[in-house]
């Protein structure tokens, strides 16, 4: 018996889920929407536009193209060495 507890109790929360779901598209039905429009778009949208997007290099070293930085984060060390030699932080600024 035991072992039918864990079992019955998925089966039980499953049917509720299922039931709650059909009562949010009744929900939504009743002002004119399907649920999937509500949520499958933007939960979509979200996904797509924070996926990916890097973020553009504000700095670059004069000398070297290969070292970059975005400008966020702790300051990379060609950047702090650059700064300890006297450099200005707007000379290395990417136009």
């Amino acid at each position: 018996m035991q072992q039918q507890i864990p079992a019955e109790l998925k089966r039980r929360e499953a049917q509720e889920k299922n039931e709650i779901l059909n009562e949010v598209r009744a929900f939504a039905k009743a002002r004119g929407y399907a649920i999937e429009e509500l949520l499958g778009k933007e939960t979509k949208v979200k996904a797509v536009a924070s996926s990916g997007n890097k973020v553009k290099v504000k700095y670059r070293h004069p000398e070297n193209a290969e070292l970059e930085w975005t400008g966020r984060g702790r300051k990379p060390k060609w950047v702090e060495a650059w700064l300890a030699n006297g450099g200005n932080l707007e000379n290395l600024l990417v136009g």
